[in-house]
């Protein structure tokens, strides 16, 4: 785990109420919660993650999100609903182009994308590689075609051990993924290699240089290797302001946590903490809790969808959200009267989906809820996810003129309401 200060968040800020605001923005990273209009645009017709994976590896024991209303939000059938949901619910539409990391989070920060970023489904031209070689001193390539991530390291993982030569590949989203092997190659010779990558790639609007360590896999695994927490991304910088640089310009701290850092490649934050994985994000989540005076907390699950939905692992996927559910219960013993909790997702990732391995097309979930907040309040269908970025500038009183319109009058109390 990576915690570091970016840079001083300021004087304390009051919220609209006069109190002191906190503001957790969970992303249950690929959790959709059903097929967009245009699904089949983007080969996902019929695609439903939450739905599909209650139906193929049962119903997750998660009482908190059944409690919140989760099950509630339209579309859902296969995941309970409650008579009394806690949460304001509804879910998004993605008005940007994509199913990507990047565009969703770029989104839900008020800054959705006109048009996609370009993808690569033949692979990357040989002057590009050549060039990063060049540089970089790297003896060759291998793959440099769409490929599933696990799959790729168990194909050419022993030739890239062998020769010293780069796996690189990608896949339906805008990403170079550039593979190798931390003990024979090392780890910060391929950041190295990645950091050169990214820096030849930035007039082709490439959204995300990926580096993918993996390591020889433990005794009696199926597998040869196996991929490790070290994965950093690197990430264009948002071609607008984001809702996390205006708070962070009007002295808001804004924590991110797991790979928020990368996807805005450092800009409006103030704080960065990179995690392994969920159970470590939940943990420093739990400590922000306790520990917080104000400001935002914006954090990426990163397991969800890398370990179970490219893997295709439903049963994998159910257990995530059961343990999410445990660990959230576990922050909300942190909870403090002022406080805001939004839960969402980026994009879907249907791990029944038997076409491909790639992210779906689909809505996302939208819970919101705190001690101040109208219980069961209907949210509907947002027309995007940049409502949440209004949401959050209006919560904290920071002026917002980007995408987006703010449900904060929809979900506090109505006048003479307790």
């Amino acid at each position: 785990m990576i915690d570091r200060e970016l840079s001083s968040a300021g004087s304390s800020v009051e919220a609209a109420d006069g109190g002191s605001r906190r503001i957790f923005l969970l992303v249950l990273d690929s959790l959709g919660v059903g097929a967009m209009p245009d699904a089949p645009d983007f080969g996902d017709a019929g695609a439903h993650t939450l739905d599909h994976i209650c139906e193929a590896a049962g119903v997750p024991d998660a009482p908190r999100l059944r409690a919140l209303g989760l099950g509630n939000i339209e579309g859902v059938h296969a995941f309970p609903a409650t008579e009394s949901p806690e949460a304001a619910f509804g879910k998004m539409s993605e008005a940007s182009a994509g199913k990507d990391t990047t565009t969703g989070h770029w989104e839900m920060a008020g800054v959705p994308l006109e048009r996609a970023f370009p993808t690569f489904p033949d692979g990357f031209d040989e002057e590009l590689l050549a060039a990063i070689a060049e540089r970089t001193g790297v003896s060759g390539w291998l793959c440099n075609a769409p490929a599933s991530g696990t799959a790729v390291i168990e194909q050419y993982g022993p030739e890239h051990v062998e020769t010293g030569k780069l796996i690189v590949y990608t896949s339906a989203d805008s990403v170079l993924q550039i593979a190798a092997h931390e003990g024979s190659f090392g780890l910060e010779r391929l950041l190295a290699v990645c950091e050169v990558a990214r820096e030849l790639t930035l007039d082709r609007g490439l959204a995300r240089v990926i580096a993918r360590p993996f390591v020889d896999a433990a005794p009696g695994s199926v597998h040869r290797y196996e991929r490790t927490y070290n994965r950093r991304d690197f990430s264009l910088t948002p071609p607008n302001p984001t809702v996390l640089d205006g708070l962070k310009a009007a002295g808001v701290p804004v924590v991110g946590v797991g790979k928020i850092e990368d996807i805005f490649a450092g800009h409006g934050l103030t704080r960065a903490v990179h995690t392994k994985g969920n159970e470590d994000g939940m943990v420093q989540t739990g400590s922000l809790a306790r520990d917080l005076d104000h400001g935002l907390v914006f954090l990426n699950l990163v397991d969800f969808d890398m370990l179970f939905g490219h893997r295709r692992d439903p049963a994998g996927y159910r257990r995530a959200i059961e343990a999410f559910d445990r660990a959230l219960v576990e922050v909300e013993g942190h909870r403090r009267a002022d406080d805001l909790f939004i839960l969402t997702a980026d994009h879907g990732n249907d791990p029944t989906n038997g076409d491909h391995t790639d992210h779906t097309r689909e809505f996302v979930p939208l819970l919101v809820y705190g001690d101040r907040v109208q219980r069961g309040a209907p949210l509907g269908t947002r027309a995007t996810f940049a409502d949440i970025g209004a949401t959050v500038a209006a919560a904290f009183g920071v002026p917002h003129d980007g995408a987006g319109s703010s449900f904060l009058e929809e979900i506090l109390p109505r006048a003479g309401e307790a």
